[in-house]
């Protein structure tokens, strides 16, 4: 095999092999972790509705409090809000790290392959809000949930894709998860923007005056875990006081940390080339063991600091979040309560239709056709591989919204009865578009495709 073919695949002419190994491993993640959330969601909605012990869901998660007081930062709060606010900002964390990754080394970062993705993104966010408001106009406290079907979740769209295997081109797999983190970031725009509650503008200058000073180490080279972990967990909680939800913090953070190694490849070859020639192989002299142990650390460091933060921050972040916090937020989240209520009444309320509705129908109507625009306009081409077939199953595997959707949920109303229509809305028309998009994907021919590990044609 030659070097073109082993660093570069033929996939929209051409895409990296060394984008697209982490890409896909983060697909792989992504669609395991979906197995993790669909339990965590089945447990929960178990626990609200066993017989005896199904009151024991609301009394385990609103009762029991965790408080922290440390000088002026005083913290209280059920263990709902402690996961809400607490453990997804590291969740929001990540989603910040992966969207700057995808800004400034994978494929947002060229105009012209974005164009098609993130327009689609946006067209899968903006009409899904338009279903969702004409079903609820006239009611000022429903039409506060018009946030919530725009949002795609990553984990459970990409373990639909996993499961139809090499039916689904690398290309369609590429194209949902660049629409699902164009997604996120409309997605936090609109909890920042709209959802946000009485604002303080002395804790929100605090905040962005602390991740200023965050900012301004990362330039500098400080590289102490000692000095960003405090300092982040300030400017969270002072997030989190001003009135603009605190998670906000966490994505802000992860849009500034470094993704830029403090040694490039050259450095780190002649550092690490440096120490291997004098490493001492064997001696009987005084010593000898503390400067093999001397050398290896110094060589433990060249190696960790040729590896970007923001690579390194990721890595260590993402299977904790995939694995641990988004099922944790699902447990504490997707029960809801059938006892006493009408099913049906429920299932075609206003707010459950407007979400269902606008996430199978809105996204897939919404990606599909602002997709074919850009590439009607020329502003952008299908991936290599890639039908319109592909497309509209993949558009329709979007409209499966459960994490952000939720969580936008939690933050939109007030009232539990409507905050349950709302979830109720989430399950049918995540299901529903669930299995649509596999059906559409499965009954897709296949198309003759290039190897991602190998850059040949696939025979």
């Amino acid at each position: 095999m030659d070097r073109t073919s082993k660093n570069w695949i033929d996939s929209d002419r051409f895409i990296p092999a060394r984008f697209v190994r982490p890409v896909l491993r983060l697909t792989n993640i992504e669609a395991s972790s979906g197995i993790v959330l669909v339990a965590a969601a089945v447990a929960a909605m178990v626990w609200a509705n066993l017989p005896i012990f199904g009151d024991s869901y609301v009394h385990f998660w609103h009762d029991q409090h965790l408080e922290v007081s440390l000088g002026p930062i005083h913290f209280s709060e059920d263990l709902k809000h402690v996961v809400n606010d607490g453990l997804m900002t590291i969740f929001f964390l990540v989603v910040g790290l992966e969207i700057k990754r995808e800004l400034v080394l994978g494929e947002l970062r060229d105009p012209r392959k974005a164009a098609l993705p993130v327009v689609a993104a946006l067209g899968g966010m903006v009409l899904p809000a338009l279903i969702y408001v004409a079903f609820n106009a006239g009611d000022p406290a429903a039409l506060r949930g018009w946030g919530v079907p725009m949002a795609t979740d990553i984990a459970f769209s990409l373990g639909v894709l996993a499961l139809l295997g090499s039916r689904v081109p690398v290309g369609a797999r590429l194209f949902l998860l660049a629409v699902a983190i164009a997604d996120d970031i409309g997605a936090i725009a609109v909890i920042a923007i709209f959802y946000t509650a009485d604002l303080s503008l002395a804790y929100l200058g605090l905040g962005i005056g602390f991740l200023v000073l965050i900012a301004i180490a990362t330039r500098v080279n400080v590289r102490s875990h000692i000095f960003y972990a405090p300092m982040a967990i300030i400017a969270w909680y002072c997030f989190l006081e001003s009135g603009v939800h605190g998670t906000i913090a966490g994505v802000i953070l992860g849009f500034i940390t470094p993704s830029r190694s403090l040694y490039d490849n050259r450095e780190f070859d002649r550092a690490a080339r440096r120490i291997v020639d004098i490493f001492p192989a064997h001696s009987a002299e005084p010593g000898f063991q503390e400067k093999v142990e001397y050398e290896a650390r110094m060589l433990a460091d060249v190696a960790r600091e040729s590896i970007s933060p923001l690579s390194r921050l990721q890595h260590l972040l993402h299977v904790w979040s995939a694995f641990v916090i988004v099922p944790i937020f699902a447990l504490a989240n997707a029960g809801v309560s059938l006892a006493g209520i009408d099913l049906v009444d429920s299932v075609t309320s206003r707010v459950a239709l407007g979400v269902a509705v606008g996430l199978v129908v809105g996204k897939a109507i919404g990606v599909t056709g602002f997709g074919w625009l850009v590439v009607k306009l020329g502003w952008g081409r299908l991936p290599s591989g890639v039908g319109w077939q592909h497309m509209i199953g993949t558009a329709t595997l979007a409209g499966i919204g459960f994490t952000v959707a939720l969580f936008i949920g939690e933050l939109a109303f007030t009232d539990h009865t409507v905050i349950d229509l709302s979830k109720i809305g989430i399950f049918t028309g995540s299901i529903l578009a669930g299995v649509i998009g596999y059906l559409i994907l499965r009954s897709t021919p296949e198309r003759s495709r290039p190897s991602v590990l190998t850059g040949g044609a696939r025979r």
